[in-house]
């Protein structure tokens, strides 16, 4: 899975914890893309089965596609977490956490978890 690909399917899980329905046009406002790529990316996540849309064009995760979201999620409130206990500021944590997220290995990862939680 790319690094974009993570990011929509991150984006529809966040989405779906703050709105009963997801549709492509809250991915684009919430990611700042372009509706046309928007559509572009949840077609080819849809034939990759790691989402689904409805005759009404709301978006689910399939489960393959909440395990990958969900674990990308988890990696940037971790490392959003650590960093501001390193005394960065939550916004420039947030937004480094999120270019980390998609390249940190599992091992790095659940070395800087464990140690953030020792903070």
């Amino acid at each position: 899975m790319q690094e974009s690909g993570e990011m929509y399917l991150e984006a529809v899980l966040v989405l779906s914890l703050q709105k009963s329905l997801v549709r492509s046009i809250d991915v684009a406002e919430y990611l700042g893309y372009s509706k046309p790529s928007v559509s572009r990316a949840i077609g080819i996540l849809r034939q990759g089965g790691f989402l689904s849309v409805s005759d009404g064009g709301a978006l689910s995760l399939t489960e393959t596609g909440k395990n990958i979201a969900d674990k990308i999620y988890q990696r940037h409130v971790v490392l959003t977490e650590f960093l501001v206990k390193l005394g960065v500021d939550r916004q420039t944590a947030s937004r480094d956490a999120c270019k980390i997220e998609h390249h940190i290995s599992d091992a790095s990862f659940e070395a800087v978890k464990k140690l953030s939680d020792n903070l």
